[in-house]
């Protein structure tokens, strides 16, 4: 237990995250902010970060381990918070190093290696696609043999949809392979199965999860990603149907990557061809492209000041409680967007609660008690959005953008 207010370092290289370093600084704790130097001039809010540091480049770990243990010498950081994906391996370093609560590296691997997490599942009894880490070519050219087309290339440790390549035929493996030359082993290879995706994102607390919301997203986040269009994604129906399968499988995948204490993003699809839910990707961190604000509007529930109230509540040894819950519906839809500034003084309908304020993207939240009321207006909505706004750009810049889940 920490005895005086305690200390809470957040690590970042994107622009995000703001509930709950809002969150954490209301509860009385001194909060420390570091970030990559392209961040200068993001719209932090200081009066919520008692005090910021700059570095060059987070890849460079000995540098960012150098720069913490200094600011330990004269603060005595308490906790390690990683914003972003990119950003989880390096805070498992430091907790490591400082010894402090927290994921450790190896405890982090299965929720930052999609090679990782598909051989935890898979042990566990839980579905995944047909999968081969690249190691070894004999097992390669077996496990082509045997899986049928198409397959999937796919970075192990890469956020969402980042760096995935669709593949034919064995021969645009090897020569995707060539390409890759000594990074190959840092890929996997998995059939691809086309289906429904969906995600459910969950608070965790002594292993069990206290809260779970189940969506699905309006079209697979990869083909927004690498085509570009409208990223949508929907609370679904909760009590019957898929919701309650979902959640099932999810607290089973977690408890075998071995989630304890936080938040997650997990994936699944529901494939065609028999209806079963394969598991995905699990991330130990708040979903992208404003899913927490959405989930937020239909639940009383934001996940990243939540996950600030329990890391708080876990340092002074207090109870944590979850606020009163609602049980709206909501969706939320985000394209990059032609314009610099979208009007969308058109979308106007009662149940929208929330619009983009960012430039060169059109984004909207609607919410209300009735489902079909609230899929009705994401699907026309959805085709004004295709009209009036949609843009695409190359993937990297749409990852930039936030425009992943």
């Amino acid at each position: 237990m920490v005895d005086r207010n305690p200390t809470v370092l957040f690590i970042t290289n994107t622009f995000k995250g703001t509930p709950m370093i809002q969150q954490v600084k209301a509860l009385g704790c001194f909060v420390l902010l570091l970030t990559e130097e392209k961040q200068r001039n993001e719209a932090w809010n200081m009066n919520d970060i008692d005090e910021i540091f700059l570095t060059p480049d987070f890849t460079k770990y000995q540098d960012v381990i150098n720069t913490v243990t200094y600011l330990n010498r004269g603060r005595h950081i308490d906790y390690i918070v990683p914003l972003d994906e990119f950003e989880m391996e390096l805070a498992g370093i430091l907790r490591e190093h400082l010894r402090l609560s927290g994921l450790t590296v190896s405890q982090i691997r299965p929720f930052r290696d999609k090679l990782a997490m598909r051989e935890t599942a898979h042990r566990a009894g839980i579905l995944v696609p047909p999968f081969i880490g690249i190691k070894n070519y004999d097992e390669l050219r077996a496990y082509m043999a045997d899986v049928p087309p198409p397959w999937v290339l796919k970075p192990r440790t890469e956020a969402g949809s980042m760096g995935i390549q669709k593949v034919k035929d064995a021969e645009q493996v090897w020569r995707a392979l060539d390409q890759l030359g000594d990074r190959q082993s840092y890929y996997l290879l998995e059939q691809f199965i086309p289906g429904e995706v969906f995600h459910v994102d969950t608070l965790y607390q002594q292993g069990k999860p206290i809260f779970s919301s189940v969506q699905q997203y309006g079209a697979p986040p990869m083909s927004v990603y690498q085509g570009g269009g409208v990223f949508m994604s929907r609370i679904i129906e909760r009590k019957k149907g898929d919701a309650p399968k979902l959640r099932k499988i999810n607290a089973e995948v977690n408890k075998a990557l071995g989630m304890v204490n936080g938040v997650t993003h997990t994936e699944f699809i529901k494939a065609h061809h028999d209806h079963s839910f394969y598991f995905l990707e699990s991330a130990a961190r708040v979903g992208g492209a404003n899913i927490a604000e959405m989930i937020e509007s239909a639940t009383n529930v934001n996940l990243w000041r939540e996950w600030g109230r329990m890391i708080v509540a876990e340092l002074r040894q207090e109870p944590y409680v979850l606020p009163e819950l609602k049980e709206l519906y909501a969706g939320v839809l985000m394209t990059l967007a032609r314009q610099e500034h979208p009007d969308l003084s058109a979308y106007n309908a009662a149940e929208v609660v929330w619009k983009a304020d960012k430039t060169y993207h059109a984004g909207i939240i609607v919410a209300g008690e009735s489902l079909t009321r609230v899929e009705t207006l994401l699907s026309e909505y959805r085709a004004g959005f295709i009209q009036d706004f949609s843009a695409s750009a190359p993937p990297m810049g749409v990852q930039r953008t936030g425009l992943a889940g």
